[in-house]
C-alpha cells in the first residue's frame, strides 16, 4: 500500500509484502512502534521471530538476553530487543528472498550441482558489484570503535548499500533479520547485529554482501577494536593467522588447481600458528547466486569436487579459531560461536579465475581501514 509517498510493508520477517492492512501489533503500539501485518494468519505465523522486537515488558526498555537458559560458551550474550527490519526502496532490484525469505532460484540451481562459468558481460557486472561491496565495507569499518553497537554498524551498511541502489544480500535470506553479519570475539560467523557494545580489545568481523545489477558481491574482514596496545597476544595471532591463510590460498589459485587442495594449505598454516580451522562452514561460488557450487572447505583432507577454470567466481573465507575448531549455534538459529569460548577470526574475498591466475574482485585499496598488526612475542 502507498500512503502519499510511504509504502507500507508487512512486518512479518517471512512476508514483507506491501499491504493495505490496518492490523497492528498491540505490543509494538504500546512501545511507540507501528508494525503492520497482512492478516491474523501472517501475524501468528511470524510472531515467534517478530517478538524479538519487543521490550521485555510494556514499561521497560532495558536491554535483555532473550536466551537466559542457554549455556553460552564464552562471555558474549545476545542483546535484545532487535530494531525493526530496515526498509529497502521499491525502486531497488531485489533477490527472490526479499519478500518471503526463500532463495528459490538458488535452491533450484543447487540441484544441478554445476559450477557457473561467467561470460565477459557477466563478469563486468560482478566486478561492479564487488567494487560497491568494498566501498560499503570500508565505510562501515571506519566506524568500528569502542562504544559503537553492532546494530549501529548494521544501520550504516544498510544505508550505504541502498544509497548505491543495491540490496543488502543477507536481509531476509532464510529470514536473517539484518543487512550485515557482525561476529564479535568468539563468534565464528552469522552474528546478528543487536545492542552489543564493542569495547576496547575486542575483535569484530564485518561480513558485507550486496546485490547489484543481478549479481552478488561477498567479502569480509576482521577488525581490531580500539588501541593496538590494548589487544591481546591471542587476538593478534588469531586474526593475523586468518589473514595470512586467505592470502596464501589466493596465491595458490590458477586454472587446473583442485578446490580441495586449498584446505591442505590453509590448515597447515593455521596449525603452524597454533590455531584451528572451522569445518562446518566453507567458501562458495557467488555471482548470479548468493551461494552456489563450488563448495570450498578450508580444512585439510577434504573431498570437495571441482577444478578451477577461467570464468569461475567464488569466495575463499577461512574461519580460524584460537582453540578448538568445533562450533556451537545459538537459539537464534544463526549465530555460531566457538565451542570453548575462545576467539575466532575470518577474512573473505570474491575471486575471479582468469587464464593466467586469479583476480581479487573485492581487493583492499590504499585507503581501506584496518590492516595487519605485528604479532606480540
Amino acid at each position: 500500500m502507498t500512503t502519499g509517498s510511504t509504502v507500507v510493508h508487512c512486518a512479518g520477517l517471512q512476508c514483507g509484502k506491501e499491504t493495505a492492512s490496518q492490523l497492528k501489533c498491540p505490543v509494538c503500539l504500546q512501545n511507540g512502534l507501528v508494525q503492520v501485518f497482512c492478516d491474523e494468519d501472517c501475524y501468528k505465523s511470524n510472531y515467534k521471530a517478530h517478538k524479538a522486537l519487543h521490550y521485555r515488558d510494556n514499561e521497560s526498555r532495558e536491554t535483555y538476553d532473550p536466551f537466559p537458559q542457554f549455556k553460552y560458551s564464552g562471555t558474549l550474550r545476545a542483546q535484545y530487543p532487535l530494531t525493526p527490519k530496515r526498509e529497502v526502496p521499491t525502486s531497488i532490484e531485489k533477490p527472490d528472498w526479499a519478500d518471503d525469505g526463500m532463495p528459490v532460484s538458488e535452491q533450484q540451481n543447487d540441484r544441478l550441482n554445476k559450477i557457473p562459468v561467467y561470460k565477459k558481460d557477466e563478469i563486468k557486472k560482478i566486478r561492479k558489484a564487488c567494487i560497491l561491496g568494498r566501498e560499503v565495507l570500508d565505510i562501515v569499518a571506519a566506524h568500528v570503535r569502542p562504544g559503537v553497537t553492532t546494530d549501529e554498524l548494521d544501520a550504516i551498511v544498510h544505508e550505504e548499500t541502498i544509497r548505491r541502489n543495491a540490496y543488502p544480500s543477507p536481509l531476509n535470506y532464510y529470514n536473517f533479520p539484518k543487512s550485515v553479519c557482525t561476529s564479535v570475539n568468539e563468534t565464528i560467523c552469522h552474528g546478528i547485529p543487536d545492542r552489543t557494545v564493542l569495547k576496547e580489545g575486542d575483535i569484530v568481523n564485518l561480513d558485507v554482501s550486496l546485490y547489484y545489477g543481478g549479481f552478488h558481491a561477498d567479502l569480509n574482514e576482521t577488525y581490531y577494536v580500539g588501541e593496538p596496545a590494548k589487544l591481546s597476544k591471542q587476538a593478534i595471532n588469531t586474526v593475523e593467522t586468518a589473514r595470512e591463510c586467505l592470502k596464501l590460498a589466493i596465491k595458490m589459485c590458477k586454472p587446473g588447481v583442485p578446490f580441495q587442495a586449498l584446505g591442505d594449505l590453509i590448515e597447515k598454516h593455521a596449525h603452524e600458528n597454533k590455531c584451528s580451522v572451522v569445518k562446518t562452514y566453507c567458501g562458495h561460488g557467488v555471482g548470479k547466486f548468493f551461494h552456489c557450487p563450488p563448495s570450498i572447505p578450508h580444512y585439510a583432507n577434504n573431498r570437495t569436487p571441482g577444478v578451477m577454470q577461467p570464468g569461475m567466481v567464488f569466495t575463499i573465507e577461512p574461519m580460524i579459531n584460537e582453540g578448538t575448531w568445533r562450533d556451537v549455534s545459538w537459539p537464534d538459529d544463526w549465530t555460531s560461536t566457538t565451542q570453548d569460548g575462545l576467539l575466532s577470526a575470518q577474512f573473505e574475498h570474491t575471486l575471479l579465475l582468469t587464464e593466467h591466475g586469479v583476480e581479487i574482485l573485492t581487493a583492499r585499496n590504499k585507503k581501506s581501514p584496518g590492516g595487519p598488526q605485528q604479532r606480540i612475542k
